[in-house]
């Protein structure tokens, strides 16, 4: 799990370094280059409920394998995008694609894991997505230094194709997987369900604020360092996503912190991480953007470990939904404010982008802080202990 993690992250996010290329290639503003970042979390999003279905009727398994696999074929293709139209299709259906694994992955660990290690084996499983995220941008970005974005994209398929041909082979059966049938009604019931309950809206609602403003901060940062005082080339830029390493180390280490001292008491410090790293890079010195940076990203991850987990507690049988609406929340977060900051940068560059993030988070801060009363589940399910 944590290599499916490594690999639908390194495929989904490979263009966001590049961007301030893609947009000198192809001659467009920098808010429509992050379009390839956009509509492929876009799709994904959108995707994520009929997956989500699937995973529930023909397995966690099967789902997930296909959906690296398609992916990977899709990640070659665009190599060989004639024109940046046929790039943002072919980058939407990478993302439509993808939508598999993450919809099937938190239900498969909430099913074959021991409730006391959940904490553990999600912070692997999104430290997979971290170091994943890290190793495509950083490869990315080299490569184009080097040679161009097109070879980058092919040599990223390799990546994928090994990546897939791993977790084929490696991945454990299911032992606790009970097929449920996709009947439209019941869907909705359960819909229903999970969005009537106050904990896991508020959830949502983190997720689609910390998502928006992580893919913002790195969206615009390439143009930032791109441009003077710091006149960076894309290798360099590239090495700042090397950072996802800090992003790593907190999934690991706050999930067994989870274990141990609880959601309620974790998830609002997290944010409050987020919100200092962001202030640390309004300052104009390159050490303090990339402290700034990294402390940013420390809080992310562990936000995001934390709150994933807690839903996929929360919700008993109907996990594999759960997850899904908190993913479903969490890239459309990324589309739709990762594009829309693109306006802030392009009013008042990075002073515009901290602002509007800013409120993010500070809206993202109040529902963590609502949830240090949340009640646990009137009656829990019997494979999980109250959340």
């Amino acid at each position: 799990m944590f290599l499916g993690g490594f690999a639908t992250f390194a495929l989904l996010y490979a263009t966001q370094p590049i961007l301030p290329r893609l947009a000198a290639d192809f001659g467009v503003a920098p808010a429509s280059a992050s379009l390839s970042v956009s509509l492929g979390t876009a799709a994904l999003a959108l995707m994520l409920l009929p997956a989500s279905v699937l995973s529930d009727r023909y397995g966690r398994q099967r789902l997930m394998k296909a959906s690296l696999a398609l992916a990977t074929v899709i990640a070659f293709a665009t190599a060989f995008a004639a024109d940046f139209t046929q790039l943002l299709v072919l980058r939407m259906l990478m993302g439509a694609a993808l939508a598999g694994l993450p919809a099937s992955a938190m239900a498969w660990l909430g099913e074959e894991i021991a409730p006391s290690a959940q904490g553990r084996a999600m912070g692997l499983y999104i430290a997979g997505n971290a170091l994943g995220g890290m190793s495509g941008r950083f490869l990315v970005a080299g490569l184009t230094d080097m040679s161009s974005w097109r070879i980058a994209a092919a040599a990223l398929g390799v990546l994928g194709l090994v990546a897939t041909l791993v977790f084929w082979r490696c991945l454990p059966p299911s032992h606790h997987f009970r097929a449920r049938a996709a009947l439209p009604a019941r869907v909705l019931g359960d819909i229903t369900a999970l969005i009537a309950d106050a904990g896991l809206r508020r959830l949502f609602a983190i997720a689609f604020l910390m998502m928006g403003v992580f893919t913002s901060v790195y969206n615009y940062l390439g143009f930032r360092l791109h441009a003077a005082p710091f006149s960076l080339g894309q290798t360099a830029i590239g090495a700042v996503f090397l950072l996802y390493v800090v992003g790593t180390l907190s999934s690991a280490w706050t999930g067994r912190l989870v274990d141990r001292i609880g959601r309620r008491a974790l998830l609002w410090i997290m944010i409050v991480f987020c919100g200092t790293g962001l202030a640390i890079t309004l300052f104009d010195h390159l050490a303090a953007i990339i402290a700034g940076v990294a402390v940013f990203t420390f809080g992310y991850f562990g936000a995001h470990t934390t709150a994933s987990g807690w839903v996929a507690r929360r919700s008993g049988e109907r996990r594999a939904l759960a997850t899904a609406l908190y993913l479903c929340s969490y890239y459309l977060g990324a589309s739709l404010i990762g594009t829309l900051s693109g306006l802030a940068w392009e009013y008042a560059a990075w002073t515009g982008v901290t602002a509007a993030l800013t409120l993010c988070v500070a809206l993202g801060l109040l529902c963590a802080w609502q949830l240090r009363t949340l009640q646990p589940m009137a009656q829990p399910p019997a494979l999980t202990p109250a959340a």
